[in-house]
């Protein structure tokens, strides 16, 4: 059986997740695709075969641990775990509620811990594997409005870098990307028109090329590990 893939965050089929899972597949893994959404993980699935990949939905809520123990011991021989999950929440400070907030951060930091936790439990043993974190620009610093999303992704970034630092001497590349800019993906298009309108040619991330630096981070070799790599369109300011 072929090594296997593990991808948690895959949502519609032209979002950053349904082509992380194409890239890998088309490299040889076996894919587990997981996310909430039945029908489009079964979408994601059909096009990976159809393709000649191996592929499998698994229903999981990255928040509920029960779920993610599941979807690892469905897995027979991890090499490389992507946690893509992410709830972009924008409000106000003086009306943002302790739900809210509370509920950023168990999408962003604690349900990557859980994933990052039981990737490192099934490879550390190995001696090998990559673990790679989604973040976003607000891993960095917290805009007006985005005290949530800020909070979630900056303390996401914090395990990232805890785990690199204690699981990479043990031979587990554990590696952050910050997503710095607008996706070019099916949730963009849907909800902000005007600003892929706005962005122009090249203006947005492509999400197939996101995906080829996921491949790279995958491929270095032990003697020169990247932990953190920043993308972002050659237009966006930084």
């Amino acid at each position: 059986m072929a090594t296997e893939a593990i991808v948690v965050g895959v949502g519609a089929g032209q979002g950053l997740g349904a082509a992380l899972c194409r890239r890998f597949a088309r490299e040889g893994h076996r894919v587990l695709a997981a996310g909430r959404s039945r029908e489009r993980l079964e979408a994601v699935v059909s096009d990976i075969r159809q393709a000649g990949g191996e592929a499998e939905a698994v229903v999981a809520d990255a928040t509920h641990s029960l779920d993610i123990l599941n979807l690892f011991e469905r897995a027979a021989d991890p090499e490389l775990v992507v946690y893509n999950v992410g709830n972009n929440v924008r409000a106000p400070f003086r009306e943002l509620s302790v739900e809210t907030f509370e509920e950023a951060w168990r999408v962003n930091a604690l349900g990557g811990f859980v994933v990052g936790r039981e990737a490192a439990r099934v490879l550390v043993p190995k001696g090998r594997g990559t673990l790679i974190f989604t973040g976003a620009t607000a891993s960095l610093r917290g805009a007006a409005q985005f005290a949530a999303f800020a909070s979630a992704k900056a303390a996401l970034r914090a395990v990232a870098q805890s785990a690199a630092r204690e699981l990479g001497p043990l031979g587990l590349h554990v590696a952050h990307v910050v997503v710095d800019g607008g996706i070019d993906g099916e949730r963009l298009r849907a909800r902000r028109p005007q600003r892929v309108a706005e962005a122009g040619q090249d203006g947005l991330l492509n999400i197939d090329a996101i995906a080829d630096a996921y491949w790279h981070i995958h491929c270095q070799p032990r003697s020169a590990w990247t932990f953190e790599l920043d993308l972002r369109p050659y237009k966006e300011p930084f």
